[in-house]
Order: C-alpha cells, then structure tokens, then sequence
C-alpha cells in the first residue's frame, strides 16, 4: 500500500506527512522533525491516518497480523505443553526403570471369549482366585506383576484345541500397581498403552509361537488362570505386532518402544521366537 503523502496524527507530535514507508518501518515528517516508526505496529497505539480509505486498509492489516500473532502464540504454548508432557513421561520412565525387574514379570491370562467383550470394554482382568488349600476362594496376588509388566490376553475357541490358543490383545499395567498389595484382584491397565487386536490379526499371533514352559518345553497345555512368562518374549510378541501392523497409524510401535525401555530390553537383542508351536511346523 502506498502511504507516502498520507496525513497522520500524532497525540505528542501533532499532523504529520507521511515521507517514507517499507515493510518495516514508516518515516513521518513532524513540525518538530522526521520521526520514525515501526510498520504497522505503530497505527496500533501512536499513529492514525487522516484518509479514512487508507485508515481502513491499514486496520485490515493489522488485524492479520494480530490473528498471525495469535497463532503462533498457541502454536508456541502447544509445544510447551507437549515438551512438558514428553519430560513429564520421560520421568515417569526414568522412575520406572528404577525397580527391580524380574526376569518373568509378564502375566499371560487364560480367558473364555464372552469374557473377552469385558475385558476390553473395561480394561481390566481378574486374576480369579485360589481354587484348593488353606487360602482357597481367596483373590490370586500375583506379586511379580507391577507397573514394568504387561498383561496378555489369549483365549481358543470352545472346543479348539490348545495349540489354536492365539492372543487377543495387551496391556501395560497402570502406573503405582503392585500385585503383592491388590486386594480386589482386578489388575488396570494403562492409559496410554493398551492394544486389542482385530479378528484378522488374532489369527496371525498363536500363543503358542512365542511362550514355552520352562519345565516341558514342547508341551502345550494349560491349566488355570494365569501363567507368568519371559520378558523377553512380550517383547517378541509386540515386535511381531509392530510387524503386522506395518503402515498402520496405530501405537504399536510407541508400545514396544515403551516397553522395552522400562524393561530395560534392546531390540537387537530379541531372539526370534521359540515357542513349541515353531518347533512342531
């Protein structure tokens, strides 16, 4: 816009001719002598033109600055929300980190498949209770599993065959849980990291490719509720689940990157899996 020749008012300097505008900066030309502005900062609080035409002009103007300003204010106070956040998470991962893992932390869950709608409408399991002995009908505690674990859900069809045993879905536990002091038996999981799989992608997981039973390694049976199993190996199963899920927008891989950082696992160091069912192909 050409401003040059524009009468302005000043409430120090009085009327003024404007003598030199640029995209930075306005020079007018005061009784008292030429005084310079900031373009167009100064029409905001010091300067007011004369023409109303370019008065108006230079208004739509400044209201696009101010709408600019606005958003890259947000835009700059998103991002120091979101840098507070990530430090906040890197904490709670350092914290994390500092409690003893044990080397079988992990927690598989044998479920029917009308509990299953449950499950993952509430993101929760019941780790059932004793069935026989002094403590019988009392709720499992299951003392390994804290806030480093995750918890697999696998489930077959009624009258499947137990090698068809596939999982359906995973969770890490809610931060602050400690099995030793659960008194309601229901283990939560967490905000953040939670994943069910779809029909498609239980068909491609077998329980049985990844977990081995330590005392019969080419057995697969099971008997009960719960099974403690490997760290390692739930970092197999996500690392295949990251794998399948391949050019997906999902957070399988912010599951396994979170996973292995809090159990203290390289991914260079994960074995492929070594369950029975590979040794029975």
């Amino acid at each position: 816009m050409d401003l040059i020749n524009k009468q302005v008012m000043h409430k120090s300097f009085g009327k003024g001719n404007i003598v030199d505008c640029n995209d930075d900066y306005v020079v007018v030309q005061f009784k008292s002598g030429n005084k310079d502005f900031v373009y167009p900062d100064a029409f905001e609080k010091y300067l007011s033109l004369v023409d109303k035409k370019a008065a108006d002009s230079v208004d739509k103007i400044l209201e696009k600055l101010e709408t600019e300003r606005e958003i890259e204010e947000q835009r700059i106070e998103e991002e120091k929300a979101i840098e507070l956040e990530e430090q906040k998470r890197l904490l709670r991962i350092e914290k994390l980190k500092k409690h003893k893992i044990h080397d079988s932390s992990q927690v598989a869950f044998n479920c029917k498949e009308e509990e299953l709608e449950t499950v993952f409408a509430d993101w929760k399991i019941f780790t059932g209770r004793i069935k026989s002995g002094v403590n019988k009908d009392r709720i499992n505690k299951l003392v390994r599993v804290q806030q480093n674990s995750a918890c697999l859900i696998t489930s077959k069809g009624m009258g499947a065959s137990e090698k068809d045993r596939y999982i359906t879905g995973f969770f890490m536990v809610d931060e602050g849980f400690a099995g030793r002091i659960c008194e309601d038996g229901y283990i939560q999981a967490h905000a953040d990291y939670r994943i069910k799989l779809t029909e498609e992608e239980q068909r491609k997981m077998p329980f049985w490719k990844y977990y081995v039973n330590q005392r019969y390694p080419d057995n697969m049976t099971w008997s009960g509720r719960y099974r403690y199993f490997d760290n390692v190996v739930m970092a197999q199963i996500l690392k295949d689940i990251v794998s399948l899920k391949s050019g997906q927008q999902d957070d399988s891989q912010e599951f396994f990157d979170y996973f292995c950082l809090v159990n203290q696992i390289e991914e260079k160091d994960i074995p492929m899996p070594d369950g029975p069912l590979m040794r029975c192909l």
